[in-house]
């Protein structure tokens, strides 16, 4: 009776998890499916982030099971509800992953691996079809704290060979040196496990940069975060410092917007631009509150005068050494920056009343600015240049001045907004462009992309914010971390290849090669946020990996919520020396079908 419950409960699941993976072929279903009431099953399509990737590195979609969670009023619905089929989707909310238990996690895994085994033919599965990856989350409940499981096919070509079955397992934090393994223990815990005479070890190892170069008052937030990862092979013990032949790579996640970066300021502007882009867009602006002691039409004003008086007194138009040098915003920066975002001097008429207009407060502001400008140039009183190129209807506008006659312009509706944008990008652009051509970073072909004006003005918009994240990107580079041209320029092409051909992601964390020996200063004398060894025996499919690993964070999402105690203060204590680690092993072993 048990053997026929079993076999039961094991070809239910096999034609729940058939039909889900040939549905996630076409989409990847958005929710999870519900398994005998207390199981629901995710799929994660091989582009997704993987809950597992820090432990199993395939590249394919995998199934993700955990403790399934009702909401309170589903209690009361009927038994026949509550006995779900394994097609029937979950309801939309849902309290994040919950783990099952270990005892129930095994249960699974054997099912699993039993309708993956061509053998057992009893089960009148007909041709058995090869299944992704399997991992179950666990509630470390049994004396190893076991946190995943997992069941991975061997296959040549369509035929399935063996499974290969993971256990993960977790404790900690401790700081305690004598809580860590002892390396050729565990080398020989591996021979004796796989019966191998030969293993060979790997060692990983992560250093947060960020905090490594603190630079007084220019830090960046928490969710930006710039880290290296390091690799080597042959570990002589745990916890050394990887050796600079290692291979490294710097990740870098930054988030602009921190009042604190060094391009803050020229943030902000772009800031302004956005909104300016939002209104045209929608119809309604968010104009941005008044900061400067003088208003935008004071400001106009004051530089029209100024131009007048300049014209009157040389009679000369066109000169720009006459012309009112405009500071940039980077004047707000320390000289550090200063020093590779130079003020540009070639700021055209256009550039200059964008500098004094992008204070504006007020719809009604805008339009008496423009109308200042747009009643100096019919009645002569400037004759401003501008930059040769320029496509904006005031470039337009000042271009016809010259000839003593202009097109009526209505400054109603969308129009004067559309105006103060196009400036806005034609200057905005040509500071991301001074700065990458100026430190030898890009050439104007491969930036051509950026600056086209053959799109409309949305996605200009776009192309802008853009190259504001690569300015981010490598001013942290220079600024807080130093590196000189000889890394910067390679990795500006790695960004401008990414952002060519990706939407924008002020999230993404992009991922560029460096020396291990150009870091190792930021490294040498610091705790990794992560170490780890694999020690690996056999080849190819036979291929067996034991890892032993220690991490400042939790290496499993569902333990910190199952086990809020173990996250005691004195895990993030800066005061203390020493850091706290949780540690994890990853065994894996391997059973084949005959």
């Amino acid at each position: 009776m048990v053997a026929e419950q079993r076999q039961w409960e094991a070809v239910g699941l096999y034609r729940a998890l058939r039909r889900m993976c040939e549905k996630g072929r076409e989409s990847i279903p958005e929710h999870p499916y519900l398994f005998e009431s207390d199981v629901e099953i995710c799929l994660i399509g091989d582009s997704s982030k993987s809950p597992v990737e820090r432990f199993w590195n395939g590249n394919t979609m995998i199934y993700i099971l955990q403790k399934a969670v009702r909401r309170p009023s589903e209690e009361s619905d009927s038994m026949e509800e509550s006995k779900a089929d394994a097609s029937e989707l979950l309801p939309k909310e849902n309290p994040g992953p919950v783990p099952l238990s270990v005892r129930r996690a095994k249960q699974l895994i054997s099912l699993f691996t039993m309708v993956q085994n061509p053998n057992m033919t009893h089960l009148k599965l007909g041709e058995v079809v090869v299944l992704p990856p399997l991992w179950i989350r666990c509630d470390g409940s049994d004396p190893e704290h076991t946190y995943w499981l997992g069941a991975e096919p061997l296959k040549a070509g369509n035929k399935i060979m063996g499974i290969n079955l993971y256990t993960v397992t977790c404790d900690g934090p401790t700081a305690h040196k004598t809580c860590f393994a002892n390396l050729e223990e565990l080398k020989m815990q591996h021979k004796i496990m796989h019966h191998s005479s030969v293993v060979t070890t790997k060692g990983f190892a992560q250093y947060e940069l960020l905090r490594a170069a603190a630079i007084e008052d220019t830090i960046v937030e928490p969710e930006s975060n710039i880290y290296v990862d390091i690799t080597w092979n042959t570990v002589d013990k745990i916890l050394e410092t990887p050796p600079l032949i290692s291979a490294a790579t710097l990740n870098i996640a930054l988030e602009p917007g921190d009042p604190r970066s060094p391009v803050y300021q020229l943030y902000r502007e772009l800031q302004f631009l956005l909104a300016l882009a939002e209104g045209l867009k929608t119809g309604v602006t968010k104009w941005p509150e008044p900061l400067e002691p003088e208003s935008a039409v004071e400001l106009v004003q004051e530089f029209l005068a100024d131009l007048k008086k300049k014209l009157d007194g040389s009679c000369v138009s066109g000169n720009r050494n006459g012309m009112e040098k405009i500071k940039c915003d980077t004047e707000a920066v320390d000289s550090s920056i200063k020093s590779i975002f130079s003020e540009r001097g070639d700021l055209d008429f256009a550039e200059q009343l964008w500098c004094k207009m992008k204070c504006v407060s007020s719809y009604q502001e805008l339009i008496a600015c423009f109308t200042l400008v747009l009643k100096a140039l019919e009645c002569g009183e400037i004759q401003p240049w501008i930059h040769h190129g320029s496509s904006s209807l005031l470039s337009k506008l000042i271009q016809q001045s010259y000839h003593g006659k202009m097109e009526a312009v209505s400054l109603a509706g969308i129009t004067p907004v559309q105006m103060l944008l196009e400036i806005g990008l034609d200057k905005m652009k040509k500071d991301y462009v001074n700065f990458f051509i100026g430190q030898e970073l890009a050439t104007l072909t491969s930036l051509d992309y950026f600056i086209s004006t053959s799109v409309d003005l949305q996605e200009q918009v776009h192309c802008v914010q853009k190259l504001h994240h690569m300015l981010e990107i490598m001013v942290s580079c220079t600024v807080l971390l130093q590196f000189k041209h000889e890394s910067l320029f390679p990795w500006t092409q790695i960004c401008i290849k990414y952002y060519r051909e990706n939407a924008l992601d002020e999230k993404h964390v992009f991922q560029l090669p460096v020396s291990s020996a150009l870091v190792k200063k930021f490294y040498q004398d610091s705790h990794p946020e992560v170490w780890k060894v694999d020690i690996s025996s056999g080849h190819g499919p036979k291929e067996v990996k034991t890892t032993w690993q220690v991490s400042t964070n939790p290496p499993v999402e569902h333990m910190m919520s199952n086990n809020t105690g173990l996250l005691s203060d004195s895990t993030v204590n800066a005061g203390i020396e020493e850091k706290m680690y949780f540690i994890t092993v990853v065994k894996c072993s391997q059973v084949h079908f005959r």
